[in-house]
Order: structure tokens, then sequence, then C-alpha cells
């Protein structure tokens, strides 16, 4: 049938695209002021059938992705950056999808350019009418009063976009959002680099995962992401002091990315030797890091500011849920024993990371691939989770092995968690629901068959 083939998933996906950035106008994240009549909020009858039509556009679009997919790993070659140009543009003009975090991105660089302590208070500090008050007005609740996690350089670029759009929020919104698929594009160069083929871009960015929250949520994780990958990607090219660098702006954007720094110091010291690995590419992405912090202004606050977002409970985070748990039942306050449980599992992450970076240096596995495998760990064991962190692993091990089972694993997990946010951002429970049914699904698929040709495996010693 046409719509199995590899063009019919293409249109098919597109479409899906098209009916997610409709609803969005219905059913996004508007904004609560400043979005004029087209991006005004809905109510009532109009926002439920934008809602509907969104989830009906998503299912359309996994179900495309995952038959293209399979095409692929059947050894089916087409025209995949043409797909992913398709499936990317009905989202470049929607509203905010599944998320409202772009609007913390406009406020935050709202409090640089006005001097306002970004790492010391969060955006309720802008009163209305000031710059940038209309997307703080727009932000969530657990986020107003909540200081910047993210470096300098991504603050930078914030300040910029609100220079250039005066702080409006549809422009400023849009400008973010061109800022993403900027990321995406260098995403895109820094996958193909590493020679996996087409497979590895169906993985890495043409995943539903990537395109709702990166393209459609404007997440500065794309930026990381793509800054990470090209600095791991120059450092195994034997351009590691280009790399460190890159690296060490990716961790100015977001500081897990600081994990791909130890994987890039593996890759020097297997050439150069340990001491060599060990010393040169952290002081190259150290200055980095000192000179975004003294350029931009805001100086060494993002240090302080790493763990504040830990404070948030989010469901998908094993340890908070845990440590809750335990805490309810053992102590009359349960955050103590919350904390600890936190702890415990940033602990065991940093062991996990540890002891890949050491079968990376003795060539048992590849150090990209130990980088994938270690930031999944990551994010499974942090005391905060959200959906889209996924995605910093997975375009490692997408780069290196997306035809392995790893990959089939994550490929499924990305299903699933596609519906745990709805396009306003909410995370209802009919969202874990529905993102339970499709990893049920996935995990019985998973039991019953490997990908089903060998011609992409990537050979890895365990």
């Amino acid at each position: 049938m046409w719509v199995v083939s590899a063009s019919g998933c293409r249109w098919l996906g597109a479409g899906g695209s098209l009916a997610v950035a409709v609803g969005g106008y219905a059913a996004g994240a508007l904004p609560v002021v400043g979005g004029g009549a087209p991006w005004a909020p809905r109510e009532g009858a109009v926002e439920t059938v934008g809602a509907v039509v969104a989830a009906v556009g998503l299912t359309l679009l996994v179900a495309a992705w995952w038959r293209y997919g399979l095409l692929l790993a059947r050894g089916a070659r087409d025209r995949v950056p043409v797909t992913l140009a398709a499936w990317v543009a009905p989202l470049l003009a929607a509203p905010p999808l599944h998320s409202a975090d772009v609007y913390s991105y406009v406020a935050q660089g709202a409090m640089v350019l006005e001097g306002h302590d970004v790492y010391g208070a969060g955006p309720s500090v802008l009163a209305p009418g000031q710059l940038g008050a209309d997307a703080a007005a727009s932000v969530g609740g657990n986020w107003t009063d909540t200081p910047a996690p993210y470096g300098p350089v991504f603050l930078l670029l914030a300040e910029g976009v609100v220079k250039l759009t005066g702080g409006a929020v549809v422009p400023a919104v849009l400008l973010l959002r061109l800022v993403a698929v900027g990321a995406l594009a260098l995403t895109v160069w820094a996958v193909r680099g590493f020679g996996r083929g087409d497979g590895a871009l169906w993985l890495a960015v043409l995943n539903p995962l990537y395109l709702i929250h990166v393209v459609g949520g404007a997440h500065n994780d794309g930026l990381m992401t793509g800054l990470m990958l090209g600095g791991v990607l120059l450092a195994v090219r034997g351009r590691w002091v280009l790399g460190s660098a890159l690296v060490g702006c990716a961790v100015m954007v977001k500081s897990p990315a600081a994990v791909a720094l130890l994987f890039v110091a593996v890759v020097v010291a297997r050439r150069g030797g340990l001491l060599k690995g060990l010393l040169l590419p952290p002081a190259v992405a150290g200055a980095v890091a000192a000179g975004a912090s003294l350029v931009s202004g805001t100086g060494f606050g993002w240090l302080g500011t790493q763990s504040v977002a830990g404070a948030i409970h989010t469901p998908l985070s094993l340890t908070s849920d845990l440590g809750l748990a335990l805490g309810t039942l053992v102590a009359d306050d349960p955050e103590p024993v919350k904390a600890v449980v936190q702890k415990l599992g940033l602990l065991a992450a940093a062991a996990i990371i540890a002891a890949l970076a050491w079968r990376a240096y003795r060539g048992r596995i590849d150090p990209v691939l130990g980088l994938g495998y270690g930031l999944v760990a990551l994010v499974a064991l942090s005391p905060m989770v959200q959906p889209w962190y996924l995605l910093w692993g997975t375009a490692a091990v997408a780069a290196v092995a997306w035809h392995s089972r790893a990959g089939q694993v994550l490929a499924v997990v990305s299903a699933a968690l596609v519906y745990e946010t709805q396009p306003a951002g909410h995370t209802p429970w009919y969202g874990f629901v529905a993102a339970g049914l499709v990893l049920a699904l996935g995990l019985v698929w998973l039991r019953r068959e490997r990908w089903p040709s060998a011609t992409a495996r990537v050979a890895e010693r365990v």
C-alpha cells in the first residue's frame, strides 16, 4: 500500500505534524497576554477540538515515524532530510507546544537586558509594563520565582532575542524557534558525521519527541545536544581543542553536557596519554565557561542554581517518587528522606558514568555510545526529569548505534513519552495512561523481534 511506503510515511507524518500545529492554535501553550488574535487563549469546545486534532496528529506522526524506521532498518533508501523538512515545516509558525518553558527563556533574556540578577530571582521580578513582562505572565507556576538554571551562553542568546524583538511575545518565541531549528541543523551535521546512515537521523532528530519538544516547544536542550555532539565529533576527528570548546559552550547552555567532556577526555587520553586527556580538554572547556561568565555580565551565579530544578517534583523522576514514598512511610516530613534518595540516585549515576568512561578508555565500548548510555543513566536517576531529557542520550546512541538493541529501546520509550504532556504543557493522568499503553505495546514488540536486518548493526564489545 502507498501509505506504508517510504514516501507515504513522509506525507502521513507531514499531515500529522500539520494537525499538531493546527491543534496548537486552540490547545497549545498560548500566552496569557500579548499573543494577539492568532495566539489568544481559547476555552470550551474550541480548546477541546484543538486538543483532539493535535492528539490525532501526534498519533499519525508517531505511526509514520515508526513505520519509516522499520523500512530504513530493512535497508530501504529514502531522502530522510526531505522527510525531516516536511515534518518540521508545519511546526515553525505554531504557538509553543507541550511546554511553556520558552516564555521563561524570553523573560530571563529580558531580566539580563534590564540588569536583574537572573541567578538570584525568577521572572516574577518583571513588573507589568516592563520589558519581558508579557512573557513572564505566561511562565508556568513552578518557574515564576525560580532562578535560571541555564548557563550564560544561552542567557546571552535569550538577551539578544529580546533586543531584536523588543520583548514582544510572538516574535521572540518564533525567533527562539529559529534558534531551535539551527540547533537541529547542527545536530544533523554531527549525527551524520559519525557515518551511521539515515537511520541515525531517524532516531535522533526525526524522532517525534525531538520534533514536539525541541522544534514545537523550542527547548534549549536541542542547542545543548547539538553543541555537545558537534564537540565530540570534532574530538573523534582529532580536533579536540575546538571540540572541547564546543562542549564548553554546551555546558554553558545546560550543565548536563559536562558528561560529554569526560568522554572527550577519554578520546584524547587514548591517543595522547592519560595525563593529557585528564587535564587539557577540561582546561579548554573551563576557559570557555569562565570567559562566557565574564563576558555575559551574569557572572558565575549559574554554579549555585544547578540544583534548583530538583526542588520541583516531576512524576517521571524515579528517585523523587521513591524518596517521597519512603519518606511518607517512615517520617512525618518526607522531604529529608526524599532528598537523601535523590542524592543517592545522583551518586549512582556518577558511578555508572565513571564505569562507562573507564570501559571506553580500555577500548571495550565506543566512547560516543558510552556517552549516550551515561546520559540516559543520568536522566533515569535524576531528581528532576522531563520527557525531552531522554533526547540527550538518544542522540548520542543514535549517532553510532541506532540499529542496536539500545536504539530499539530508546525508540519505544520516545514513542511513549510524547503522550505524557498535553499541547498546553500540562501532564494530566490520562497522559501517563496513554504513555504507559504505548510503552507496554512497545515492550511486547521488543520481546518478539529485533530490527529485521543487520545491515546497519554496529559492532560493540560489551
